[in-house]
């Protein structure tokens, strides 16, 4: 492998020059011209270019510093430099992760997983402990390299039985195994002795040093089983055990038992019952908003004591039962998507199985690397000025109901007029990746992995007859070019591809990301050579519950396999496609989780991120571009929280909400017939606006009578001081002291529009009003934001606010969509000029300690609205805070931006404002039943 040992080494001397200067493509072609002047051998067997390209980009990624709420009751500091000294396992793991990884990512795996660990306990400390954590990771952002490197270190330290629960079917376990195998063991598991050495094995251990062994194996039915284990005459006391078992109710009821009749060696006097006291015991568990939780509801007394009879879930109930079996225990969540595990009471326990899975200890946001492709870079942000451009990568779906509707059967079969034909825009998408593979072949990736994901029909049978369809694309296209039948319109059609999609979408993706800069674009002529080759590896498989195939990456790890996938949930969550390039994807889900977790695509794409397309549906983007501002406003409420110095108990996650999009099961949020809201240290904004005449003139005239009932205002073009320069509102006016019970007669007269089911006014009326019955959001201003101009709205005598441009953000003939109403300064109106300035201190606190930031961001300006609201509910620097005072803003649109003729009514949005509050106050809000089955049912 010269290649990779050409650019490790060239790595090695290039940190080095680092350290006193810039990395710049010339010291890089230094670099690689020293190590083959000691190496000459090399030149003929390398390919300099590509060494260079690779060089550059891993030069070009930053890491940011993750987040991390921590609760440290009970815990013993105690990883320092000392006791680091001599770890082998992490010592290979390293060593094997530089082949890949470059160098400030291997430097954050590093501090990541050190973090992890020091939350944990001191394996090696005598008597009871007990600490459980949640690490937030990103889709797809290398959750598992994360914690096969925190498993290594584990081991290292002292932790003796480890436990991965991975997943809920076989081949996702197996997938974690076989990582495992690599990054871990060193070998792989057969299910009688261990195999060839692989991964980590390349590095030879200390021969005084046992290597870790295994109680499952690599095989899809390897998972555990007692009557194999009962025959490992296991002593765990000399090298750590490795379990990798799958979420089942059965699998881990068998573990249960065996730890209590084989490895558990005390009994507790009190309650008689079997622990294990010798052993320390790390339980990772992957994916752990998923089958983990407990979604039976625990009752607590007035005095909030849990009742300790409950019957959890299953698999919760076991995995608690495992971990309440040692003395000494630890436990790790990880997830992209911890909504379900918040929600998690903070007190739960029961007799048999002990304390509840939430994450008292800490909760871990992990920084993404630069090159890190996320909702935000794939989908942009909404802005007040609409969403920002994401890069080029979308492209259209809106042909495919004639072949696959939205709503079918199983025994459904596509097709278009009633021919065995598949749809324009997913024969464009399988050509896509067609000329992806072959230009990654040209850039010297042809030995890696290249997948393309096809996802729209949750029913297997349907999705068998899509993999018969798209096997017959592929065989054509095949007989075509390789006998010259037809192959001129073939290369026509693909060659136009080429030139007007590929070509210009690489140029323009190496102005957006730095990290791709250095990519090669290859001629027509290459391709079209290369194109032949590429076809005859394609092979298409059907991964679900029903098909035989697999995708079988190891065995094919020295070529690369070229597959195209088509399934549905084995596809969904977990289960990682290496390589992905093209996605096709109708199928769609309505929560965040769940619809999080199928965006397969997210992740790294070093070298090819030009070439990777995402075919899918308006709906299904503007879905994800909500999501990607979902995420954001968490990190940010996380970041808060880490700047004031909370707890995971102190964490209580919100998130925005969407029209269409639920926050996760409503069986996950523990209640089966209604959610439970708090808007305390939320803005809520009206942006799904009903566009009927009617409900317009109503809406216009509920704001007037709002107005009118206010009198003059206090203040007209209201002026701040903020810093160094006086902000001014022109054209607005504001008022202060207004009651609550304006506010909550306005929110209940104005109509939201039905789908907004978030932005709900009668919820709203409802949450105000029982907050002002608690004392708190009793003091209101109120502001009607307008601006100077001819187009105006006469309200009354003396209020004639401008009218306000928003852009339609989509054509939808039953709403006026718009992207963001509030400006952002506009939120911090009520604050003081001392008020302000608290929270810029910590907008900037929390900007600076952002695991995404980009080190060349400049520093904001203003207060973020979090901070605003903060500060406004708890104050600052001793002063009080004021939850009591909320904020409504008033916002008259200019008719002509949702189509309307100009001389109509104008169109009243509103936005509230709400500080932040200890109040446990929340309102119900009703999901009609037959509803939720039709719209939010997870689909088997």
């Amino acid at each position: 492998m010269p290649q990779e040992k050409l650019v490790k080494i060239a790595q090695e001397i290039l940190i080095d020059a680092g350290q006193a200067t810039a990395i710049t493509p010339a010291l890089i072609s230094e670099a690689i011209d020293s190590v083959l002047k000691m190496l000459p051998s090399w030149e003929a067997l390398v390919d300099r270019t590509l060494a260079e390209a690779e060089l550059i980009r891993r030069f070009s990624v930053w890491i940011g510093k993750d987040a991390t709420l921590r609760n440290m009751e009970g815990h013993v500091d105690w990883l320092d430099a000392e006791r680091k000294q001599g770890w082998v396992y992490w010592g290979r793991y390293r060593d094997w992760q530089e082949r890949k990884l470059s160098w400030p990512a291997l430097e954050g795996l590093d501090a990541s997983t050190g973090r992890i660990l020091e939350l944990l306990e001191d394996p090696r400390r005598e008597g009871p402990w007990d600490r459980r954590g949640l690490v937030v990771g990103h889709v797809q952002s290398g959750k598992t390299g994360n914690y096969i490197g925190l498993v290594n270190k584990a081991a290292d330290a002292g932790y003796k039985i480890i436990i991965v629960l991975a997943g809920l079917h076989n081949n996702l376990r197996s997938q974690t195994q076989i990582r495992l195998d690599e990054g871990f063991l060193g070998y792989e598991t057969t299910p009688h002795k261990p195999g060839n050495a692989i991964g980590v094995g390349e590095f030879l251990l200390d021969p005084s040093i046992l290597p870790p062994n295994y109680v499952t194996n690599r095989t899809e039915s390897g998972d555990f089983k007692s009557a194999v284990a009962n025959n490992l005459g296991i002593r765990p006391e000399a090298a750590p055990w490795l379990f990798v078992v799958k979420k089942n109710k059965t699998i881990l009821e068998q573990l249960y038992q065996w730890i209590r009749n084989h490895v558990a060696q005390t009994t507790e006097r009190s309650t008689g019952k079997k622990i294990v006291t010798h052993l320390p015991l790390l339980v990772i568990d992957d994916e752990a908003d998923q089958a983990s939780v407990d979604t039976e509801l625990q009752s607590f007394d007035a005095e909030g004591i849990p009742d300790e009879e409950h019957d959890p879930t299953a698999i919760n109930s076991r995995i608690r039962k495992i971990l309440n079996s040692f003395s000494r225990s630890a436990y790790v969540g990880y997830t992209a998507t911890p909504f379900a595990n918040i929600f998690i009471h903070d007190l739960g326990i029961t007799k048999d199985e002990g304390p509840d899975l939430f994450p008292a200890s800490f909760i871990i946001n992990l920084a993404a690397p630069s090159n890190y492709v996320g909702p935000a870079k794939v989908f942009g942000r909404m802005t007040s000025d609409g969403r920002t451009p994401g890069l080029p990568l979308l492209r259209e779906v809106d042909d495919t109901e004639t072949w696959l509707p939205a709503k079918h059967n199983k025994e459904y079969r596509p097709r278009i007029d009633g021919n065995d034909l598949l749809p324009r825009s997913l024969i464009l998408a399988l050509d896509s990746f067609l000329l992806s593979t072959a230009s990654r072949k040209l850039r010297g990736q042809g030995n890696q992995h290249s997948s393309m994901l096809i996802h729209v029909t949750r029913f297997n049978a349907v999705q068998n007859k899509v993999q018969e369809q798209v096997s017959e694309h592929f065989r054509r296209l095949k007989q075509r070019i390789s006998r010259g039948t037809e192959s001129q319109s073939i290369l026509k059609r693909l060659r136009e591809i080429w030139e007007q999609d590929f070509v210009p979408t690489s140029n323009k993706v190496a102005t957006l990301e730095p990290s791709e800069a250095a990519v090669i674009v290859p001629t027509w002529d290459e391709i079209w050579a290369a194109i032949p080759v590429v076809l005859d590896d394609i092979v298409v498989k059907t991964i679900n519950g029903t098909a035989k195939d697999a995708l079988d990456y190891v065995a094919n790890e020295k070529r690369g396999l070229k597959v195209v996938a088509i399934g549905g949930d084995k596809l969904a969550r977990g289960l990682t496609l290496e390589g992905l390039v093209v996605s096709y994807f109708l199928r769609a889900s309505r929560m965040y989780d769940t619809l999080m977790q199928m965006g397969r695509w997210f992740g790294y794409r070093p070298g090819y991120l030009d070439l990777c397309r995402l075919y899918t549906t308006p709906e299904l983007s503007e879905w994800f571009g909500h999501i990607a501002d979902a995420s954001e406003e968490l990190r940010e409420e996380f970041d808060l929280m880490v700047a004031a110095g909370g707890t995971p108990k102190d964490y209580g996650l919100k998130v925005v909400s969407h029209p269409v999009l639920m926050v996760t099961s409503r069986i996950k949020m523990r209640n089966s017939h209604k959610l439970k809201l708090s808007f305390s240290g939320q803005l809520v904004e009206t942006v799904a606006l009903r566009n009927k005449p009617d409900d317009i003139q109503w809406n216009f005239d509920a704001g007037k009578r709002l107005i009118e009932s206010l009198g003059e205002p206090a203040e007209k073009n209201p002026e701040r001081v903020r810093g160094p320069k006086t902000e001014k509102w022109s054209g607005s006016y504001l008022w202060r002291g207004a009651s609550s019970d304006l506010v909550v007669r306005f929110l209940s007269e104005f109509r939201t529009h039905q789908d907004a089911y978030r932005v709900n006014s009668s919820v709203l009326a409802s949450f105000v009003s029982s907050m002002a019955a608690s004392g708190e959001l009793t003091n209101w201003t109120i502001v009607v934001i307008g601006k100077e101009g001819e187009v105006r709205s006469k309200i009354t005598e003396s209020i004639e606010p401008g009218l306000l441009w928003r852009k339609q953000n989509h054509e939808r003939s039953d709403r006026y969509s718009i992207g963001r109403l509030m400006s952002p300064r506009d939120e911090a109106i009520d604050l003081t000029a001392e008020e302000w300035a608290a929270a810029m201190r910590l907008t900037l606190d929390t900007w600076k300690t952002d695991p995404a930031r980009n080190p060349s961001d400049p520093e904001p300006q203003s207060p973020s609205g979090r901070a605003v609201r903060k500060i406004r509910g708890f104050g600052a620097s001793g002063a009080p805070g004021h939850p009591e005072r909320g904020l409504l803003f008033l916002y008259h649109l200019d008719p002509t931006a949702a189509r309307f003729d100009a001389g109509s009514t104008p169109i009243l949005a509103f936005a509230a404002s709400f500080p932040g509050s200890d109040s446990s106050v929340k309102v119900d809000y009703m999901v009609n039943n037959i509803l939720w089955e039709q719209e939010y049912a997870v689909t088997d």
